[in-house]
């Protein structure tokens, strides 16, 4: 008989929204190629029915939330956790610590658990204290609930080892490799000259409000595109768009969905802002790796572990540092072909799909056989 895994926390299968799903859609089909019997829970609305790379072994099942900034995880959590409890899946694979609060659900049930923590959410600024609040509380309630831990990166371990007493197993994202791809039509016009490029979702901790006032100096003389928004509209995102108003070398995309296009967009780029702060391994940094991008770093333990120092070039959260360190770049050619391969060879190293998608099976089969032991052990 297959082996049954629920997976619980993310928008859905398949989803593009963000590193827990684009962890899924890897993720899901690798473990029905292993004979698990797999089930994924989302939001309403969230899953592109029409995605090609749609795996029909894969059940889907969405559940009610409230569609709340600071209240969808814990809401949508709790649906999904009541729902996965009465069709009793061998293990549940959970994303997201602030899903904590719904674990002792799952451990009166007798159904194992294991999760991946993620970032060290309370830690974002774009957070109210009340938020931080209850994201720290569900981490607490995930140290004491859990069966295992997933941390994405050797710091990430390290902080809840230091922080909750709690050991785990550290599995990263992987990249996707892709062919030589030319440029989207509606962006052409980058290929004729070096240009800077950065993809975040519009938060403070992604150094979003330092990179725009950098783009301003480093439009005066070279392309800037900027990938990503709020998802809400705000201050950030008007700043985007006066600056893509205002200077005809700042082009904001806003959200791309299409893969082909973001890839081309970080294979022909001639520096990458990567200005992440929070959080572990981020999906982002290690597609870009993937595909060659020279890469400007915010200097952060995470992106140093991921990055290796020689690998990228780091720099301050500075409008400044980051004009400086983007243009240096783009004015070399032969450093800008230096770090592309650099990034690249150690992607293929250390974050390949294969190797994060052996590593999940690995932990769930443990977690089934301790379970059928009665071995709840704690690690």
């Amino acid at each position: 008989m297959s082996k049954r895994v629920a997976i619980i926390g993310t928008r859905g299968y398949p989803s593009y929204y963000g590193g827990f799903e684009t962890a899924v859609r890897h993720v899901a089909p690798a473990l029905a190629d292993a004979g698990w019997d797999v089930t994924v829970y989302g939001r309403p609305g969230q899953e592109r029915v029409d995605d090609p790379t749609l795996d029909p072994r894969i059940t889907r099942r969405t559940t009610r939330g409230l569609e709340s900034r600071s209240l969808s995880t814990l809401t949508y959590g709790l649906t999904a956790v009541l729902d996965a409890i009465r069709r009793r899946p061998d293990v549940v694979l959970v994303m997201n610590c602030a899903n904590g609060y719904w674990l002792p659900l799952l451990r009166l049930a007798g159904i194992p658990t294991v999760v991946n923590v993620d970032g060290i959410e309370w830690e974002r600024a774009k957070w109210g204290r009340l938020a931080k609040a209850v994201f720290k509380t569900g981490a607490r309630m995930t140290a004491w609930t859990a069966d295992r831990l997933v941390f994405d990166a050797d710091a990430i371990g390290a902080y809840w080892r230091r922080v909750f007493g709690r050991d785990g197993v550290v599995i990263p994202y992987g990249g996707t490799e892709a062919p030589a791809l030319s440029l989207h039509p509606e962006d052409a016009h980058l290929a004729e000259t070096p240009f800077a490029l950065v993809v975040a979702r519009f938060v403070p901790e992604n150094t979003v409000p330092e990179f725009l006032v950098a783009a301003e100096r480093i439009a005066q003389h070279r392309p800037v595109v900027i990938v990503g928004s709020t998802g809400y509209g705000g201050e950030l995102d008007e700043h985007a768009r006066l600056l893509a108003d205002v200077h005809p070398n700042v082009h904001w995309l806003g959200h791309v969905a299409d893969d082909e296009r973001l890839f081309a967009l970080w294979q022909h780029a001639g520096a990458y802002f990567h200005g992440h702060s929070v959080g572990g391994t981020n999906p982002a940094l290690v597609q870009a790796m993937h595909l060659a991008a020279p890469t400007v770093a915010r200097d952060t333990v995470y992106n140093r572990e991921v990055l290796a120092r020689t690998d990228a070039v780091f720099v301050e959260p500075d409008p400044d540092a980051i004009a400086d360190a983007v243009l240096g770049l783009l004015d070399d050619p032969a450093e800008q072909e230096r770090l592309g391969c650099a990034v690249r060879e150690r992607a293929l190293d250390r974050y390949d799909w294969r190797d994060v998608c052996e590593a999940y099976e690995r932990v769930l089969a443990d977690q089934v056989v301790d379970a059928q032991h009665g071995a709840y052990a704690v690690s």
